[in-house]
């Protein structure tokens, strides 16, 4: 390795020299995720797969697929039902995954998980199951409240005799001055609202908000920012400023809050321990995850049946992609098949790169894709295909775009027939070390000089088992 070996040779005053452009700063360094690239399913109106759009290239008939559970599912008609992403490994089942994802939105929660993630010592297999389809299921509360809202002219906090004590005094009230565009308004306040207002750091001039609600506690009071009147002429400054609050002080605004039944679960599992000693070490001394019972479920759900009965509520199912399905066993088959039939269950995604393999948990079941068949049957299947020359090209060339690469001439043809040979993934991993060596060699651009070397350095998964198999063969001879 030429390049390896001049920069080793380098000494103690030539050793920044041998650092990637760039290495120093830090601000350019960004971590690129496998699928950062994946924007949507790339359809056009009418539904019909693009060529190359939203970061996927190829897989047509699986993504028009995809588009079509997407429209069942924004129109809530595949309650009880799976999609299945049946493939060879780098295919890109997690890719449409997160394709279908983006196109629901972000506001639906998405929670992806791997088969093998259900087997711990703390929870059982089923309870893991159950989190995971709760934190799909989201909740959607819209909640109309009176709030307070403009820059606030006057605080003046009035004092009286403390009665509990003959010295000092203490705080009575705050009466406090509210500005808008429309009007002013002046508050007489309790005085746990100028403690409040104190811990915000809250003075004149600033833009606050405050909801008046019922019960223990009255107000609470935010600080939005600072009254742009106050802005200064300097390029730069520390405070945030906002303009002028439209409208009359006392206003009231809907509040939407997005939350999920795994949240709502958590907060009420979780036990309120007192303050002595052994309330603390006990804290410290138990599981960090606990299961949720049943029952508790039950009364969380009821509640969130008045809210929805009520209109304050709305349930928004979200997505459940288990990738590696074929590790689950039966008894993890046998409870999905429960969580299906659930009311508020969210839409599942299953993948997996299995053929007619035996079911994990027994010793005689086989069934295609190591699914057992009555969960099968529940499941829409997609097959995805694997990639062409062409579309291994057209792959490589997007994610160099992603990470800010060069490819010289000819660069790109080489990494696609290694990508057709081999696999993309091991195309798509030619990249990173190609363009390290490149710049270490001084150049800005990864040449087939590169790519050979990686070849030379970094075996692809068919080479390396086609060797272990031949190495096998001859100690048996």
């Amino acid at each position: 390795m030429k390049v390896t070996t001049a920069a080793s040779s380098a000494g103690p005053s030539g050793t920044s020299s041998a650092l990637p452009a760039g290495a120093g700063n830090t601000r350019t360094a960004t971590r690129i995720a496998p699928h950062s690239h994946i924007k949507g399913l790339g359809l056009d109106n009418e539904g019909f797969a693009l060529p190359s759009a939203s970061g996927f290239v190829g897989q047509n008939i699986a993504r028009e697929a995809c588009g079509v559970v997407v429209d069942l599912i924004k129109s809530k008609k595949f309650s009880g039902r799976a999609l299945l992403l049946a493939g060879a490994p780098g295919t890109g089942k997690t890719a449409l995954a997160l394709a279908i994802s983006q196109e629901l939105g972000s506001k639906v929660p998405f929670c992806p998980m791997v088969g093998s993630e259900v087997y711990s010592t703390e929870v059982k297999k089923t309870e893991v199951l159950a989190e995971v389809f709760r934190r799909a299921i989201g909740l959607r509360i819209k909640e109309a409240k009176e709030v307070y809202e403009g820059e606030l002219t006057e605080l003046t906090p009035t004092e009286s005799e403390n009665p509990l004590s003959g010295y000092g005094k203490t705080v009575s009230h705050v009466v406090i001055g509210l500005k808008t565009v429309k009007g002013t308004k002046q508050l007489r306040l309790d005085p746990g609202i100028y403690e409040a207002i104190l811990k915000e750091k809250i003075v004149v001039g600033d833009v606050v908000y405050i909801e008046a609600n019922t019960g223990a506690v009255k107000a609470r009071p935010h600080r939005v920012g600072r009254s742009d009147a106050y802005a200064s002429a300097y390029d730069l400054e520390s405070e945030t400023y906002v303009p002028l609050p439209k409208g009359d002080v006392h206003k009231r605004k809907e509040l939407v809050q997005d939350i999920t039944l795994g949240d709502l679960d958590a907060a009420n599992a979780r036990p309120q321990g007192g303050q002595d000693i052994m309330s603390v070490m006990s804290h410290l001394v138990k599981s960090q995850r606990t299961e949720v019972t049943d029952k508790l479920r039950r009364e969380v759900n009821k509640v969130v049946k008045s809210y929805v009965d009520q209109g304050v509520a709305e349930v928004v199912p979200g997505v459940v992609f288990i990738d590696e399905v074929h590790m689950l066993d039966i008894e993890c088959f046998t409870y999905l098949n429960l969580l299906l039939e659930s009311p508020m269950a969210p839409t599942v995604i299953f993948a997996t790169n299995r053929g007619t393999s035996l079911v994990r948990g027994t010793d005689d079941v086989v069934s295609p894709h190591g699914i057992p068949v009555d969960l099968l049957d529940r499941c829409l299947i997609v097959k995805t295909e694997g990639y062409n020359k062409e579309q291994v090209a057209a792959v490589v060339q997007l994610r160099a775009q992603v990470e800010g690469l060069t490819l010289g001439p000819g660069v790109l043809d080489k990494i696609a027939v290694e990508g057709e040979r081999a696999s993309l993934r091991y195309a798509l991993q030619l990249l990173a070390p190609a363009s390290l060596v490149s710049q270490l060699a001084g150049r800005s651009e990864i040449t087939l000089e590169d790519i050979g070397e990686m070849n030379e350095l970094f075996l692809d998964a068919k080479t390396s088992a086609s060797m272990m198999g031949d190495f096998e063969g001859g100690l048996r001879r």
